[in-house]
């Protein structure tokens, strides 16, 4: 029987994320013996891409070459949906071949088909909707830097975009209070900003979506932000910045209401003075390049959770 997809971090219990993020800390502190090195031998990987990729593309292929597997990176061009085959075939086609199929898309409706028609896991890369393998190391890298999550304020400033709907996500599971400040008509998806809002009842965490900044960075544990123009929405670079500059910039000012010890995550590929100042992404509150490599070791852990046995799984855990 076909185990989760991973499409949204809506699949998740508190409890699943909490035992990822756990494994890939231990992952994490063990690379160097190359623990776990066995985990997916004799498992197959697709990896598809219809949209330019630096971290998503090397941190899968690099997880699973470590876990003993063997991936493929495939590009629309390279399979016959370039020319007209759907994608519920692709699907059923790769699950023949393959034991996990991690696609990074245009259009989140196409993930879901794909996911609905495929009988392996499948894991999404990044879709115009959601995020979710990046909040595993934003969330992974947070709690190395704090020692917890639960009761944290996390103050998001740009963009409603598909890493901040991930985040609501994200955060709902984790007890984490999410205050997301964004220009009137960028908000995050009301949908699921009212059903993390939901989930964060039974966690302790709250969701929030809010237009000032200020409100979102006071008294925040971390800030985050995004490209004001993301891939897809080049045509309107021009709109986009000028209703996000300079007031939704991060800047040292604005880091200034956050906690002392606050932390500064970016996903990347960041846009110094536009979203973020300069000082601030390569200053010493930021860390983002811890970010990008913890986007490896909680794939890893992903991908283990997702392909392995119960008790294949509970072997790499503590």
């Amino acid at each position: 029987m076909k185990g989760k997809d991973f499409l949204t971090l809506e699949e998740f219990t508190p409890a699943d994320l909490e035992s990822v993020l756990g494994l890939a800390a231990r992952l994490k502190a063990k690379r160097p013996a190359r623990f776990g090195s066995h985990a997916l031998e004799g498992r197959n990987v697709a990896l598809v891409f219809e949209k330019p990729s630096l971290r998503t593309r090397v941190s899968f292929q690099v997880a699973v070459s470590e876990l003993g597997g063997f991936s493929m990176n495939l590009s629309s061009n390279e399979l016959q949906l370039g020319r007209g085959e759907t994608v519920e075939d692709t699907a059923r086609v790769l699950s023949r071949y393959v034991h996990c199929i991690m696609a990074r898309v245009n259009r989140h409706s196409d993930l879901e088909r794909l996911a609905k028609a495929a009988t392996v896991p499948v894991i999404n890369g990044l879709s115009d909707a959601h995020h979710p393998v990046q909040i595993l190391a934003d969330l992974l890298t947070l709690g190395e830097r704090k020692g917890r999550l639960k009761g944290l304020k996390v103050g998001w400033v740009g963009d409603g975009d598909n890493v901040c709907n991930s985040w609501a996500v994200g955060a709902a599971l984790t007890g984490i209070h999410f205050v997301a400040a964004t220009p009137k008509g960028y908000e995050p998806d009301a949908g699921t900003v009212s059903a993390a809002s939901k989930m964060a009842e039974a966690t302790g965490g709250s969701i929030h979506a809010v237009n000032d900044p200020v409100e979102a960075v006071t008294g925040a544990d971390c800030v985050m932000t995004d490209t004001f123009v993301s891939m897809g929405f080049e045509k309107e670079q021009e709109a986009r910045l000028k209703a996000f500059m300079p007031k939704y910039r991060v800047t040292k000012a604005l880091m200034s209401k956050a906690k002392k010890d606050a932390v500064f995550e970016h996903c990347l590929p960041a846009h110094r003075g536009e979203e973020v100042d300069a000082d601030v992404i390569d200053g010493p509150q930021s860390v983002v390049f811890d970010e990008a490599e913890n986007r490896l070791h909680t794939e890893k852990a992903l991908l283990c959770f997702l392909m392995l046995g119960k008790r294949e799984y509970a072997s790499l855990m503590p």
